[in-house]
């Protein structure tokens, strides 16, 4: 009889075992990834049964692809591309079209430094208005803002999920902080900013808050 896996395995272990045969396995990595892939998910579409939709449907891909996983892959990384494949492929057929980042916002690729603190977005305690700027963004940005805080990637992981180098991860990080702190004085000061033009706030779902 193969030796249990505990919780706290390793993403690697658990995916060996599956791959071996031990597929109820597989819900241990559900139950470790399934709040903030929900998380960012909404963020994303704005609707909660949607987002929920789309994170399940993110688990069976993989689970489906489990026998294509290689032993030195992150599934970290592997689980979060599908969910954002998975939503960019939701407002293709919805007829939506993305927004881009314009390189002038990018910059030199060592122009963000890696933070030393765990990552935080401290100062928002307005998770409303929070996420009313992020649909406000580049999607890119967006996202990676999505990735670094609610999903808590690291600056390598964000780069590999994205498809970019990590200079570009970093910048794209830095550039929508510098745009979301922009716009959170515009507020502050009683000014429209980016939000005036995004409508009703949007209210976050209790359990995702």
């Amino acid at each position: 009889m193969p030796a249990p896996i505990q919780s706290a395995a390793s993403d690697a272990a658990i995916m060996r075992a599956v791959q071996q045969g031990q597929t109820e396995r597989f819900a241990l990595l559900v139950e470790r990834y399934e709040r903030p892939l929900r998380r960012v998910a909404w963020s994303r579409i704005g609707n909660l049964e949607l987002a929920e939709d789309l994170v399940q449907e993110a688990f069976l891909a993989a689970f489906k692809s489990r026998h294509t996983f290689k032993p030195d892959a992150n599934f970290r990384t592997w689980i979060w591309t599908i969910l954002l494949n998975l939503c960019r492929r939701h407002f293709t057929r919805q007829g939506h079209r993305e927004a881009q980042v314009p390189w002038s916002q990018l910059g030199p690729e060592d122009a963000a430094p890696e933070p030393q603190a765990p990552p935080t977005l401290p100062g928002w305690e307005n998770t409303e208005l929070l996420e009313t700027l992020l649909a406000s963004l580049p999607e890119t940005q967006a996202d990676a803002l999505r990735l670094r805080f609610f999903g808590q990637l690291t600056f390598q992981e964000i780069a590999e999920t994205m498809s970019c180098s990590l200079g570009t991860a970093k910048n794209r990080v830095k550039a929508g902080l510098t745009q979301l702190a922009a716009a959170l004085r515009e507020q502050s000061e009683g000014r429209p900013g980016q939000a005036g033009h995004q409508g009703q706030i949007r209210t976050v779902p209790r359990d995702l808050s």
